[in-house]
Formats: structure tokens, sequence, C-alpha cells
């Protein structure tokens, strides 16, 4: 797992999602359905996050820049490096269910076309 997450961030330190014709895939949902999808806009705040650059990458897809404490915290549990005290925080971050209705309601939220929901949208607020 750790061997895929920096090679991830190897490509996405030298590849710009921004540039046309670059290797990246685009967005399936995105492609498919013209609606952007809970993820819409993450390589792009991963990349702007590797160069140093927080309001570009809160630009792109605040929910995932606000989540990546929360990431860490229970990819330390999963590789059992948690320190105890923080047991209870990371069974309560790992409850899908309140992720389940966080991604949808921001996946409903971030399609709608006035502010401010349409700053959630990749680029719509600062970028």
């Amino acid at each position: 797992m750790l061997s895929a997450a920096a090679a991830a961030a190897a490509l996405l330190w030298v590849v710009d999602p921004h540039q046309a014709g670059n290797p990246l895939p685009p967005c399936p949902s995105r492609w498919l359905t013209s609606l952007l999808c809970p993820g819409c806009g993450s390589t792009r705040a991963l990349h702007a996050l590797l160069h140093g650059d927080l309001s570009g990458a809160l630009a792109m897809n605040p929910l995932l820049v606000l989540s990546l404490p929360a990431v860490a915290v229970l990819a330390l549990e999963w590789l059992r490096m948690l320190p105890t005290n923080f047991a209870s925080l990371a069974t309560r971050l790992g409850n899908a269910r309140a992720w389940a209705v966080v991604l949808i309601a921001y996946g409903v939220l971030r399609n709608l076309p006035w502010p401010p929901f349409s700053w959630l949208a990749p680029g719509g607020f600062g970028a």
C-alpha cells in the first residue's frame, strides 16, 4: 500500500493533470454523465498539495483535502500504528454510513449551479 501511494505521488509530482494531453485518465463519471462525482478534481487537488498549493487543492476538491486527516487516522489504524487513545476516534471515523451520507450529499451539492454550492465544483472557488 505504501509503495502504491509513493508511486502515485511520484507520478503526480511529474505529471500536471491541468495540462491537456496528460496521460492521466479523465473522470469516468463526468465523461458518462456530465455530472461531478464526489471525487472529481481529486487528482488535481493531490497534485496541488504535493506542490504546496493548499488553496489550489481546496479549489479542486475541498472534501478530499478536509478529509485527509481522517484518512490518515484510518490508515494508521489499518496498519496497527495508531495509539490506543485514538481508538474511539478511529471507530467514529470508520463509520461507513456517515461517509456514505457525506459523499452523497457532497456529490449532489457540488452539482448545484449557484453559490455557495458552485464553489464546490473543481476550480469553483479561487482557482
